[in-house]
């Protein structure tokens, strides 16, 4: 077993990651950013070392500088957990080639044949897995796009071969929409997957979204640990999720374990992964439908995640299994302990993503202080976070502020569980998703388990979602106010790049109030016609030049903040006197992106 593990993520899953092996009795390493310096992750490990500014691509999707970190501090193992540099088979191939030091995921070769989706798609289909119609190699035109379009019919989607979470995909309902759609997904898998290639799927409209976990050693034995329905997403970003789902038979249920064991296996594939399928009725007869009798569904294999998700806490929740444990110990070469039939399912499990974002504000991100943190607890109440009342829910990263998993025995005892979970989850200071979740376990459809990958995107009224934050939101949610100082204080130093903590005891290091005093509290004025950021993040596209006229509701720039595609549009029309952003340029809020005349 290894004796020191460095995590290469932030948050939630490095604290994670870090109880694991605090089991194994593994010494854990956290590598942070410049604005992640008093994280919680950061507190949590044995060791901690900065490695890089706060934007990702300085710090965490810098993976010369993890692994040099990783020889530096000691470690044996390099976790990545998910997002940044997990489905990096680069990265991945650069920590195998390290001296003593392993990589705790699928092989690089393995990542490369799943982790590109045409390729994918190949692997399964050669294994006798159903998938979606659609292309096994990149498109290279929007005029290829068009025939495959025709040739499908409407709708398809053009989706980034690197992508997933629904980063680097568009939706196309008419030929008309071809031409800005193909940019867009070449350009978001660039931007996140740091490549551009295309390919192109026939659309299926109301899916149910079910995946099924997989673990699979070096010694040839593949597991599967039963499904998760994540169908409940906003603009193909999950929310809620649950296992196992709602809405598949016995029969279905094992076809499609079956299904995925057998794909894994051909190809190769070792320690713990996901298998996604998109699962759809068929079309039923009227008269089948007049006798009440439901349509076999279809199911059709969509992508293999090659890291651990999110949402593996349902899983473990409702196995007793430690997919994490497990991970570290495949990565060390042992066996699985336990065959196929020893997993079990045990009642119902449902996990609540807690983000800092705005409901009834079309979900968007509110950064800020968490003057409140008071979470849940009791019988069925699990929460993976990495915060703590008095921390910052910062713009660098993701929105996410924790994990609220509840367990009960069946779906109903779950959902009473959840109710009371959510209804004492105290947050003040940031607008959270509590009160959308709160509406959600209300909610008929998503109680029936009848809801689809469209449900809230294209069903649920948004009046419901106001409704939600004005009776549950924070009161303080605009607030910018900092908790009172403590009696004694924690002070953060670096030597030589090393973090460590300094407790004083005999009094308080009084932070300066910074500023003249004067002008307003916000910090910010800008000229007449200037086009401001509102929200920190990184500029993806310019759309516009100095000279060229705009009208009302142009789209000037494409701003990503928190892991968010945002169209930036002129509130008014003009001529564009200066552009003070490039592609890639790092902004805050109030930062003037360009001036009109």
């Amino acid at each position: 077993m290894f004796g020191k593990l460095l995590v290469a993520n932030r948050g939630e899953i490095a604290v994670r990651v870090m109880a694991a092996c605090e089991e194994l009795g593994i010494d854990t390493v956290a590598v942070y950013s410049d604005a992640d310096r008093n994280a919680g992750h950061v507190r949590y490990a044995d060791e901690a070392y900065n490695v890089g500014p706060a934007p990702a691509a300085e710090s965490y999707l810098d993976g010369e500088a993890i692994v040099d970190t990783a020889r530096r501090a000691g470690a044996d193992a390099i976790h990545p957990g998910y997002g940044f540099l997990a489905e990096n088979a680069d990265f991945a191939r650069r920590v195998e080639e390290a001296d003593e030091v392993t990589w705790v995921g699928p092989g690089s070769a393995t990542m490369e044949r799943l982790g590109e989706k045409t390729k994918a798609r190949t692997v399964m289909a050669d294994a006798g897995v159903p998938v979606v119609p659609g292309t096994n190699d990149p498109v290279e035109t929007a005029a290829e796009v068009e025939k495959l379009g025709e040739e499908y019919g409407y709708p398809i989607a053009i989706k980034a071969e690197g992508g997933g979470g629904g980063r680097g995909m568009q939706i196309v309902r008419e030929a008309a929409e071809v031409d800005d759609a193909f940019e867009t997904a070449r350009r978001e898998g660039e931007a996140y997957f740091d490549n551009g290639s295309v390919y192109v799927e026939k659309y299926l409209d109301s899916p149910k979204h079910i995946e099924v976990q997989i673990l699979a050693d070096e010694h040839g034995n593949v597991r599967h640990l039963g499904e998760r329905d994540c169908s409940l997403q906003r603009r193909h970003q999950k929310v809620i999720e649950e296992a196992p789902s709602p809405a598949l038979s016995k029969e279905l249920r094992e076809e499609i374990g079956d299904a995925a064991r057998r794909g894994v296996r051909d190809a190769g594939y070792t320690n713990a992964g996901t298998v996604e399928f998109l699962v759809e009725d068929s079309v039923a007869s009227e008269t089948e439908r007049g006798r009440g009798d439901a349509a076999e569904p279809q199911f059709y294999f969509m992508e293999v995640n090659t890291r651990i998700q999110v949402e593996h806490t349902a899983t473990e929740a409702v196995t007793g299994i430690d997919i994490v444990a497990e991970q570290i110990r495949i990565a060390a070469g042992e066996k699985l302990g336990f065959e196929q039939d020893d997993v079990d399912i045990d009642g119902h499990a449902i996990e609540f993503r807690i983000n800092a974002e705005n409901p009834a504000a079309e979900f968007a991100p509110t950064p800020g202080p968490l003057e409140t943190y008071d979470p849940p607890s009791s019988v069925g109440v699990r929460l993976d976070h990495a915060v703590a009342q008095g921390d910052e829910i910062g713009g660098d990263y993701d929105s996410m502020i924790g994990k609220l998993i509840i367990h009960g025995p069946d779906r109903e005892r779950c959902f009473r569980r959840s109710e009371r979970a959510l209804k004492h989850f105290g947050v003040e200071g940031v607008h959270t998703t509590i009160p959308f979740h709160r509406q959600m376990l209300a909610d008929e459809t998503f109680r029936d388990g009848a809801h689809t990958t469209k449900y809230l995107d294209e069903e649920l009224d948004p009046d419901r979602l106001r409704e939600a934050v004005e009776r549950w939101g924070p009161d303080g949610a605009d607030s910018t106010g900092a908790p009172a100082a403590p009696p004694t204080q924690t002070l953060t130093v670096e030597v030589d790049g090393q973090r460590f903590e300094v407790l004083v005891e005999d009094g308080l290091v009084e932070a300066p109030s910074g500023g003249d005093g004067d002008g307003d509290s916000n910090g910010a004025s800008v000229a007449a016609g200037a086009i401001t950021a509102e929200m920190q993040g990184t500029i993806l596209s310019v759309e516009v030049g100095a000279g060229e006229t705009v009208s009302a509701g142009d789209v000037v720039c494409v701003l990503e903040a928190m892991k968010m595609e945002n169209d930036v549009t002129a509130s008014a029309g003009g001529s564009v006197a200066e552009v003070a952003v490039s592609e890639g340029d790092s902004v805050d809020q109030g930062d003037t992106l360009l001036r009109l005349e």
